[in-house]
């Protein structure tokens, strides 16, 4: 389906369409960039990605390439044009990508992982490998990132999911210098080319000061951290309270999030009790009112949309 630019379009307006929420993110797959390095991909029913061959050795790094994302995902390219077409400045298109680690996880261990004791293996006996493959993989995300930019992108997302299930020291080791180097070269001010010919001003399809998110999932050990990554938004999950995390970054950057997912499942009454929680907590300025992981795909909609409901009146009440 993220193959197929009409289909892809289709769905990212979807949640905007029918929940009414306040920006679009892109429809496609994280392991897309992977696959375009050169590692196949399946998708395997009740099992999620599978990825064959998985790297266990230096000379298997060195088989990847950096590929040019105009040449080899142009599906992405064509869907950020439909979707900035459709949307027309009505409400932002965030664009996004896995982060060198956690893509780097899905390539060692093969698929998803409940331990991930292959890619800890390596870490910790052959670290020079692993390094040579996240440094590879932030060059690819880099020109990924900055094509999405030059299609369209208003804002991007940049997801080391698994980065949580590090300690401290080896997050500062192995997730945050890419972290820190995708951030540094993206074109946070891209004014360059627009593609879409849309623009008479010539300062591109986004316009100036492209905002950048990072989401970690279980990043409570690590904020502080986080917080000098680069981002000029941290997304958090659940597992901190909101105001701790204010508390700890301070006005260093914006905050996004943090409802359980799992909250969707009570009703409209307990999920409005929990946003204005929430928006409590966040304080309104420098906060995006989100979830603290994916939505579950048993949540009625109309309970999604109470979600958005509640956020947007309590938004209200805070301004």
């Amino acid at each position: 389906m993220c193959k197929t630019p009409e289909l892809a379009a289709e769905v990212s307006l979807q949640p905007y369409e029918i929940l009414g929420v306040d920006a679009v993110i892109m429809f496609s797959d994280i392991l897309v960039p992977v696959e375009a390095m050169g590692m196949k991909l399946d998708i395997v029913e009740s099992k999620g990605p599978v990825l064959e061959d998985p790297i266990r050795a230096e000379a298997q790094v060195e088989k990847l390439i950096v590929p040019d994302p105009v040449e080899t995902m142009p599906f992405v390219m064509e869907t950020i044009r439909l979707l900035r077409k459709r949307l027309d400045q009505e409400a932002p298109l965030i664009g996004f990508a896995g982060a060198p680690f956690s893509l780097g996880s899905y390539m060692v261990e093969g698929g998803g992982t409940r331990n991930y004791a292959e890619i800890k293996r390596m870490m910790y006996r052959e670290p020079m490998t692993i390094h040579r493959l996240l440094d590879k993989l932030a060059d690819t995300i880099i020109l990924y990132l900055n094509a999405q930019i030059e299609r369209g992108a208003q804002v991007v997302q940049l997801f080391d999911t698994w980065a949580g299930e590090l300690s401290a020291a080896d997050y500062e080791e192995f997730a945050l210098p890419y972290e820190r180097k995708v951030f540094e070269r993206i074109h946070r001010d891209y004014s360059g080319r627009d593609y879409s010919g849309r623009d008479p001003s010539g300062r591109g399809p986004s316009g100036p000061n492209v905002p950048a998110i990072l989401y970690v999932k279980g990043c409570s050990h690590i904020l502080e951290k986080m917080a000098g990554s680069g981002a000029n938004v941290l997304s958090i999950d659940w597992r901190i309270d909101l105001a701790e995390a204010r508390r700890r970054v301070g006005d260093k950057v914006a905050l996004q999030g943090n409802l359980d997912p799992c909250e969707l499942l009570g009703t409209p009454e307990t999920i409005a009790e929990s946003v204005k929680e929430i928006l409590k907590k966040g304080g309104g300025l420098g906060h995006i009112v989100n979830l603290g992981h994916g939505i579950l795909p048993m949540v009625p909609v109309e309970n999604a949309r109470a979600f958005i409901e509640a956020a947007k009146a309590g938004i209200k009440e805070v301004a």
